[in-house]
């Protein structure tokens, strides 16, 4: 079991970034698979982005790609998602999750959330 808090959530205006963090304490962190997921008002989870660590381990939605970058420091047991370029639409709640499943981008192969944090764009 791994607890996760993120932090870094907020209002920003379109074209605008923010960089969110989840910081990870239990099991050893450089083993899951970490994961960005969001949920809009009305809307099912997503998958945002995942990575696995090492060379060319991550992995983005489409609808992110370009505009995001997910990374993870295990010295620091922490994962960021930089967002830059924000659009209205990436308005959500946003959720960090760890899976031990090597590689996992459906949320249902997610066992450890975060309680998430919001983001905002402002048109």
């Amino acid at each position: 079991q791994v607890q996760l808090v993120e932090t870094g959530g907020g209002l920003v205006q379109a074209g605008g970034s923010l960089r969110l963090s989840c910081a990870a304490s239990g099991r050893t962190f450089s083993s899951f698979t970490m994961g960005w997921f969001r949920q809009g008002s009305g809307k099912e989870r997503e998958f945002v982005a995942r990575d696995i660590g090492g060379v060319s381990g991550t992995y983005y939605a489409d609808s992110v790609k370009g505009r995001f970058t997910i990374s993870r420091d295990n010295a620091k047991n922490t994962v960021y998602l930089q967002m830059n370029s924000l659009k209205p639409e990436d308005s959500a709640v946003y959720y960090c999750a760890a899976s031990t499943i090597w590689g996992a981008s459906a949320p249902r192969y997610y066992n450890n959330w975060g309680q998430g944090t919001q983001v905002t764009v402002s048109s």
